[in-house]
């Protein structure tokens, strides 16, 4: 047999063109992981409870999930057949791509972004038009309304966005509803808990429209990837046709029923991570530091020229932030989880002397 690297069989010009995403892979179990927007404070204590109990039988046969999405129906205030369970947002995007997008369609995003959707829609060929943010991350109305007279296959829209911030509001949202008559319009709400802004309930009004939710932020289970995603129920039928008939593991499906039920340790999350956010920005203002408003589980902060060597001093204590410099074309940007009011603490006082007399 040839070996692989001499066999005539060419990999796709999609994948060949795609620029590679490199996520972490190791390392940061035992540090304050303010770099991914996971949740820092953890899961409920009734998602472990729940995955102790989980049976011998219950691991060793394919999960069944019907239950779980009708109770998350429930929750979501959705019917059952509005509602897919995916593996994390990530499987509903490419769900999303692999039902509606042919190679050479055009998709739209505005950026930066949440690099995912650009990653799936690149796999699959598509055209990708990305007007960007402003300088003060503003959305960029006029390339994006002029962008949907051309009628896009798809937009995916995070609100709030990441790592941006911002935040569109109900009239907002409309807006560009009304504008994309032939665009599936994708409304990414991962951050909903922190914003409070939602338009699950237009699934019905809009056959456009595609909401996804996530389980990775306040609900605290990024390591065991759950999502979901709400849609009209016509549609849904031919996203089911689309989806593997076993998305979403049993460990997952037992902790999501869990953290269902427990409301208290979502609404105290939400109350550390905002008093965390009083006293992020308190610091950031003291210390000089210019940052822009958000409407997620972080911060958007510009270090300028010391941005690099700020967030490698602070791994080295122990302190993970994530520089997002390259997605504004220069240097500087940092997005920084946020934590509890301690957690925050922690970070000001380890920044303090960075920004004082250098690392």
């Amino acid at each position: 047999m040839k070996p692989v690297a001499t066999l005539a069989i060419p990999v796709r010009r999609a994948v060949q063109q795609m620029r590679a995403y490199h996520p972490p892979l190791e390392g940061r179990t035992e540090k304050l992981r303010l770099d991914f927007n996971e949740n820092p404070i953890g899961c409920s204590p009734a998602v472990r409870r729940a995955l102790a109990r989980l049976a011998a039988s219950t691991i060793s046969s394919y999960p069944e999930q019907e239950t779980v999405r009708r109770k998350a129906a429930r929750h979501f205030g959705v019917r059952p057949d509005e509602l897919l369970l995916t593996n994390g947002t990530d499987e509903a995007l490419s769900l999303v791509v692999n039902t509606f997008v042919e190679a050479g369609d055009a998709v739209l995003l505005a950026e930066p972004t949440y690099a995912m959707y650009r990653f799936y829609s690149e796999l699959a060929g598509a055209k990708i038009v990305a007007p960007r943010y402003g300088a003060e991350m503003q959305f960029p109305w006029r390339e994006i309304l002029a962008a949907l007279k051309a009628s896009p296959r798809v937009f995916f829209l995070p609100n709030p966005n990441s790592p941006t911030g911002n935040l569109l509001s109900h009239g907002e949202l409309r807006r560009i509803l009304n504008a994309a008559q032939n665009t599936m319009v994708v409304i990414d709400e991962a951050y909903f808990e922190f914003s409070g802004v939602t338009v699950i309930p237009w699934i019905r009004r809009y056959e456009n429209l595609i909401v996804t939710r996530t389980f990775s932020k306040t609900a605290g289970l990024a390591g065991l990837r759950l999502g979901c995603l709400f849609v009209h129920r016509e549609l849904a039928a031919s996203m089911r046709k689309a989806q593997s008939p076993y998305p979403v593991n049993v460990a997952a499906l037992a902790a999501a029923e869990a953290a269902m039920r427990d409301r208290a340790f979502i609404a105290k999350t939400v109350r550390d991570v905002r008093a965390g956010k009083k006293v992020l920005e308190r610091g950031l203002a003291r210390l000089g530091v210019r940052y822009f408003p958000s409407a997620g589980n972080f911060v958007l902060a510009y270090f300028g020229g010391s941005a690099k060597r700020i967030v490698a001093a602070l791994d080295r204590d122990g302190t993970l932030v994530r520089d997002r410099s390259s997605d504004f074309g220069g240097q500087g940007y940092v997005r920084i989880t946020l934590g509890t009011p301690a957690q925050m603490r922690r970070l000001l006082g380890e920044l303090k002397p960075l920004l004082t007399r250098g690392a």
